[in-house]
């Protein structure tokens, strides 16, 4: 069976590529960047370079062989992959003068077998801060952005396409129809390769990788560890899978109690549960730092598992431990070659890491997506109540409270900069002042108000980690959104949320120091924020706070039936205020496999709710929503 090889610089969404090439019923293949010519088998019938976080024209850069080019094979460029041709052959790459995150627009400029099909105009996804400014010999320009003149160009005589956007996410209008006119149309691959094998063949990889060896599984009773709770029983039998579901203290409202009810209500009756929050809680004490807080929850996880083992006497030698691990806690953890850190997953610390390097770990869904595994999850008949849940991360509520050290050195310069808001805000006024007349058609440029807020979250742009401000925007004499009545009777505010967006995403693309926009939900009548940072780390009092608020909106959304039109909904708490409150984010997203996501647009009725709910607490100074996107902004703040 022929394949598309696609070669790998440490892009977010490599994997995604080969998935999409999948969808298509072809093969898929992924290789190292650096594979010789002579070496890549001579059934790729096409290949396609992926993106990836470095700079083309930075020293060691990654590149390929570039005899690859003169195999005559059809090649297509995605983002670095785009860049790379165009530096190899003759073009020019340099920082662009604006970056792009996000959704742009493009426009066709000439026809090509590659865009055909395509409408003249549509949406397509960006993430890059370079961009291509010459052209190589032989190419040509085919589609353009109003930030990037050279979004697509091919150089038809040799088969040779690059594009600066990403036709992999389905942000990508007609991502869909450019892979399929690639694949199927110039490179002629076969449609042979079918989804309905998957089962088959996971299965039948599970029973090679374990051989006689038993299955000890972390379970958090979310998506991922439900389904591979499911998968691996069915590979080995029940009888060779032991579950262990560990209350660390930061689960969701009644959390522990579901899981095991859910669980046994499906038939898997054979799971343990253990309350080691005194634990987790101790290891944590005065920590403020999200990476550690990442690192030391991995690690308490995996102790809490081998002093469970060791109490029930099990052979070390005799089991692996399983854990729900999916593809994007892979990538997002630095976790293939080249690929930048972003955060680190709880399955992936360090002493995971050295497990998986000795051949003690299995993981069958590593290599898939959310909604693949859900897919997955249908075929072996869980019931949609196990399998549709919103994800929660495995850390769960730890890191969605924010902490924050007065004594430490990122403390002073937070400090420093809250201090110095009224310098900053002229500072930044240019993004403001200078939105284009209409976006937000119903504000006077004296409606806008913003600031930035001393707390840093972690983004993701060009496949790099940020960890940046947020900017908070909030508006005079309208509505709790910030949308006006008018607005809001049309189209039950559709509009208005469009024109936020493209807001957020100029305010981050023209901004290095601010990779999130917020919105105040509340703000006070004299339009001024008066919060102040508040020394504060993770204390069953403020994990409790959040934990009520977060039901409290996943409440609401239920009731409203909003919970199935969103992909996933984490309320942050913030340790800023007045009076020595805290603060909230809303943070729900919409999306398909969580590379890419767009914050959702709740109906203001519900908002306005969900607010008053979380204000009658009287524990809470501001509530913001995040209208951020991924990118720049990643879904969870840490």
């Amino acid at each position: 069976m022929n394949h598309i090889a696609i070669l790998d610089f440490g892009s977010q969404y490599t994997h995604l590529i080969a998935r999409r090439v999948r969808e298509l019923g072809v093969l898929s293949k992924i290789y190292a960047p650096d594979i010789k010519a002579a070496k890549l088998p001579a059934d790729a019938v096409g290949l396609i370079l992926s993106g990836g976080p470095q700079s083309v024209y930075a020293k060691d850069s990654l590149t390929i062989d570039q005899k690859i080019i003169k195999l005559g094979k059809p090649i297509l460029g995605l983002c670095y992959g785009h860049q790379l041709l165009a530096n190899l052959l003759g073009g020019a790459v340099a920082p662009g003068s604006v970056r792009e995150y996000g959704r742009a627009q493009l426009e066709i400029k000439k026809d090509s077998p590659l865009l055909a099909g395509v409408n003249k105009k549509s949406l397509v996804w960006m993430s890059h801060g370079d961009t291509v400014t010459k052209l190589a010999p032989g190419f040509s320009v085919i589609a353009a952005t109003a930030d990037c003149p050279i979004a697509a160009a091919s150089d038809e005589a040799r088969a040779i396409f690059g594009l600066q956007f990403h036709p992999e996410v389905r942000h990508t209008s007609a991502g869909k129809k450019i892979l399929k006119n690639f694949v199927i149309n110039i490179c002629r691959a076969e449609r042979k390769w079918k989804i309905e094998n998957l089962l088959n063949d996971l299965i039948e990889k599970i029973r090679q990788q374990a051989g006689a060896k038993n299955v000890f599984l972390l379970v958090s009773g979310g998506v991922d560890s439900t389904v591979c709770f499911a998968l691996l029983e069915k590979a080995l039998g029940r009888e060779r899978v032991y579950g262990l579901h560990i209350d660390t203290g930061f689960m969701r409202q009644n959390e522990s109690r579901q899981v095991k009810a859910s669980l046994a209500a499906a038939g898997y009756n054979n799971l343990r549960q253990i309350d080691a929050s005194a634990l987790f809680y101790k290891r944590l004490r005065n920590v403020f730092d999200p990476e550690q807080k990442r690192q030391i929850i991995g690690q308490t996880f995996l102790d809490v598992q081998e002093q469970t083992s060791q109490k029930l006497k099990l052979d070390v030698k005799k089991w692996l431990l399983g854990q729900g691990t999916i593809y994007p806690d892979t990538i997002e953890s630095g976790g293939t070659r080249h690929a930048d850190k972003i955060k680190t997953h709880h399955n992936r610390v360090d002493a995971i890491r050295e497990m998986i390097s000795q051949g003690r770990v299995i993981e069958p869904l590593a290599d898939f997506y959310k909604d693949e595994v859900r897919a997955i999850g249908r075929l072996l008949g869980l019931p949609a109540e196990l399998i549709n849940r919103h994800p929660f991360p495995g850390p769960g509520l730890a890191i969605r409270v924010l902490c924050h050290c007065e004594r430490s050195e990122a403390s002073q310069k937070l400090a420093t900069l809250w201090a110095a808001i009224p310098t900053l805000n002229s500072g930044i006024a240019e993004p403001v002042p200078s939105i284009p007349e209409g976006v937000v058609s119903t504000l006077s440029r004296n409606d806008i108000f913003y600031s930035i807020l001393p707390i840093k979250s972690v983004g993701v742009q060009g496949d790099n980690r940020t960890y940046a401000h947020p900017l908070v925007l909030w508006f005079n004499n309208l509505s709790m959104t910030g949308l006006s009545a008018e607005a809001l009777a049309k189209a039950e505010g559709e509009t208005s949320w469009n024109k936020l967006d493209q807001l957020a995403s100029q305010i981050t693309n023209t901004n290095r120091h601010i990779n999130r926009v917020l919105l105040l939900l509340n703000p006070s009548s004299d339009n001024k924020i008066k919060g102040q940072l508040k020394m504060a780390y993770l204390t069953p009092k403020r994990v409790e706070l959040a934990r009520q608020i977060d039901a409290l909106a996943l409440e609401e959304i239920t009731n409203a039936g909003q919970y199935d039109k969103i992909w996933q909904f984490p309320v942050v708490l913030l340790p800023f205020g007045e009076k020595g409150k805290e603060s909230i984010v809303l943070r729900p997203i919409v999306s398909q496999e969580a590379m890419t996501a767009n914050f959702a647009r709740l109906p203001q009725v519900v908002l306005t709710q969900i607010v008053e709910r979380i204000l009658a607490t009287e524990k809470i100074s501001y509530v913001f929503y995040d209208i951020t996107n991924k990118p720049p902004g990643t879904i969870e703040w840490e």
